[in-house]
């Protein structure tokens, strides 16, 4: 097995494979279907998502990664700060985003309650079914891109790309 010598877990306390340099082939279709999955969305929908499911993950590295991304792309420190209680925020966020949000928090956390059906209707009424197939994907991607930053020990701020 190959490991990541320069990059410790997040208990700092033992060396993790490199996923990309060790399944690169995994690695360039998780890229792929990630970029598939964004196409013609908005952008600030986009990162919202990312950070949601980033915060519900726990997922530290995704969810630095993340929100640096949303702030270079123009969006506001009190909707990042909010992002995390949206529920109680809704004033922050449109209509849409709070389905998507809703849709994300259903999606990440499948095994809870499964995705019901009020939840999946109000992203349907928000979505055309390009976008909400789009948007079902982009939430399976970033659930994934969690879990190998969690499960290779990722540390948040290193951000190699």
């Amino acid at each position: 097995m190959t490991t990541n010598t320069s990059t410790k877990s997040a208990l700092g306390t033992a060396n993790r494979l490199d996923f990309g340099a060790s399944a690169p082939k995994a690695f360039r279709a998780l890229i792929a279907f990630d970029a598939a999955a964004r196409e013609n969305l908005d952008p600030a929908l986009v990162e919202l998502i990312q950070i949601r499911s980033s915060h519900l993950n726990h997922c530290a590295y995704c969810l630095h990664m993340h929100t640096n991304d949303a702030r270079k792309a123009g969006e506001s420190e009190d909707r990042l700060h909010m992002v995390a209680v949206w529920r109680e925020a809704r004033h922050f966020f449109s209509e849409r985003e709070q389905a998507a949000l809703a849709l994300t928090d259903a999606l990440t956390l499948v095994a809870d309650a499964g995705v019901p059906e009020g939840v999946y209707a109000e992203a349907a009424a928000r979505f055309d079914e390009r976008e909400l197939a789009q948007v079902i994907a982009l939430i399976c991607t970033i659930n994934t891109w969690n879990r190998v930053a969690l499960s290779t020990g990722k540390v948040a701020g290193t951000d190699e790309r």
